[in-house]
């Protein structure tokens, strides 16, 4: 059954002084806020290691951030700014990023209404050759509401990745209500980011430094790697009341058969680092429960852990996807996912988590609420009280799964 939620009951006030507009000098000399289900502790994140099980496997998404804004100019002057969303032709990342001439994206359109049937000519804002060479237009292919489908065409043999460093610009959070700066092309990355394809930064990874990543391998924790790439939807809030009518976004993700079979084989906690990683561990039960009742992958609908109970473990879901991969030649699983996590979910393979502080109202403070128990208040007023920063550029947690 859908939960009966309101959003309402999932604010706080966030002062504008608390969202950290800029990253520390050190990546790892942000707070940590330590929650095990009593009375939050304080210390800082370089510390993260001793708070860790020595058995544990910790999971990280390793997408990357692409430089997804680019801004446009009509013939009559007006500035159009083009959100790339999601590849559509190719529809794979790999594929898309390595087209060199055309290719299409689902995009997000600011000024869409001035944008009619023309193509567009890329705004350069200054005198650089290597612009004029790639000489980058837009074209609207297809319209709806506030996004569209575009096809972006350029002059060189450059593939469309080159493009994108040449001609983006990396989309920070709208909440830092400021321009992307020199120093966010490093820090609002991850140190251990490879796969291509998000339009915004697994956050909570954002603090780990190669000190503290040797730390957590030299106490013999276990470290593997899932890629969601994250969605321009991680910044809408929930506007609805109720929280069923809330539609989520759907977010590419993949996961390598090697670590589905340590999943299967573990023994000690398991350590989520961020909300995209936990999304990504807790939809594979449901994708192979949907593999063990249709003998079909596919995504992971919003409301299916609350629609229907499904009557296997947790390892025979786990077990199905790695059959189908084994029978298919398959190292890589590789689907989409809509989950939304609200109190009430239950947690199938996620046992810890590190995490960012989110904003109010929205469908992260709910993960954070479901895991925890439904004592999120707890944390979010001692991090307040305790002076920790907020969002994005902001510190940092270790929370517990609340056991019933």
């Amino acid at each position: 059954m859908i939960p009966v939620i309101h959003i309402e009951d999932y604010s706080y006030e966030l002062p504008q002084e608390r969202i950290a507009k800029y990253p520390l000098e050190r990546r790892d000399a942000s707070k940590l806020l330590i929650y095990k289900g009593s009375q939050p502790v304080k210390d800082t994140f370089r510390s993260l290691p001793n708070y860790l099980p020595e058995d544990a496997l910790m999971v990280f998404n390793n997408t990357r951030v692409v430089p997804a804004r680019l801004f446009f100019r009509r013939a009559t002057g007006a500035h159009i700014e083009i959100f790339c969303l999601e590849p559509q032709s190719p529809a794979e990342y790999v594929e898309n990023f390595a087209s060199t001439g055309s290719c299409r994206w689902k995009c997000v359109i600011g000024n869409s209404k001035r944008w009619k049937d023309d193509v567009l000519n890329f705004d350069a804002q200054g005198s650089d050759p290597r612009l004029d060479a790639i000489d980058l237009k837009a074209r609207l292919i297809g319209r709806e509401g506030q996004t569209g489908t575009v096809e972006f065409s350029w002059s060189t043999g450059a593939a469309f990745s080159e493009v994108l460093q040449l001609c983006g610009r990396v989309p920070i959070p709208p909440y830092l209500n400021r321009d992307t700066e020199e120093i966010d092309l490093e820090r609002y990355q991850t140190l251990y980011a490879r796969e291509r394809g998000s339009v915004a930064a697994p956050t909570a990874g954002l603090h780990f430094t190669e000190e503290v990543l040797e730390a957590i391998r030299s106490k013999g924790i276990h470290t593997d790697n899932v890629c969601l790439h994250v969605g321009a939807g991680t910044f809408l809030p929930v506007k609805s009341s109720l929280v069923s009518e809330h539609d989520m976004h759907r977010e590419p993700f993949s996961i390598n058969l090697s670590l589905l079979r340590l999943l299967l084989e573990r023994k000690g906690k398991v350590v989520a680092v961020g909300t995209t990683s936990v999304r990504t561990l807790e939809s594979l039960y449901y994708v192979g429960a949907e593999l063990l009742e249709s003998g079909t992958l596919c995504d992971v609908r919003q409301w299916a852990p609350y629609e229907k109970e499904y009557g296997y473990s947790t390892n025979e879901a786990l077990q199905a996807i790695v059959d189908y991969l084994e029978k298919n030649g398959l190292e890589k699983l590789t689907v989409g996912t809509r989950i939304i996590i609200v109190p009430g979910f239950k947690f199938r393979i996620v046992d810890m988590m590190v995490t960012n502080f989110h904003q109010p109202q929205s469908t992260l403070l709910l993960l954070i609420s479901a895991f925890v128990g439904g004592d999120w208040k707890t944390i979010y007023n001692f991090a307040l009280d305790e002076g920790f920063r907020f969002l994005s550029y902001g510190d940092s947690s270790l929370l517990y799964k609340h056991y019933e």
